[in-house]
């Protein structure tokens, strides 16, 4: 079952694999924004995966996010995430990212609890 304030971390080493210039967000050799949010995006996602009902996952739906500090490759970067909201399926987490200096992000991320199969289902039907 979930409860407000659950709370999620998740943490990497930024490699050239997860820089900016890797990914196609820019030209730099530093983390890269899409991949903080996927790093976010993990974090709240494995926070609630234990509480869901058989067959059931989340999916992000949105996302308001700064990516306010740049971080070089080498450093450990971490995402933590809170469940702020629950509104039936609708799930909104504030979210906060940092290197090994500080804070490099801060947001709100939302998430709905769908089911697997019958997502997969839907989206694997406009394939006709």
């Amino acid at each position: 079952m979930l409860e407000l304030h659950i709370k999620g971390t998740a943490a990497l080493t930024v490699t050239d694999e997860v820089t900016a210039a890797t990914v196609g967000s820019g030209m730099l050799p530093v983390f890269a924004t899409p991949s903080m949010i996927a790093l976010i995006e993990k974090a709240a996602a494995d926070s609630v995966a234990s509480g869901l009902e058989p067959g059931m996952t989340t999916v992000g739906t949105k996302l308001d996010i700064a990516h306010t500090a740049a971080t070089p490759v080498g450093m450990a970067v971490r995402a933590e995430t809170e469940l702020a909201e629950i509104d039936g399926r609708r799930l909104v987490f504030t979210v906060r990212a940092f290197d090994e200096v500080g804070e490099i992000g801060s947001g709100i991320h939302e998430r709905f609890i769908v089911n697997a199969e019958k997502f997969l289902a839907k989206t694997n039907a406009k394939k006709g």
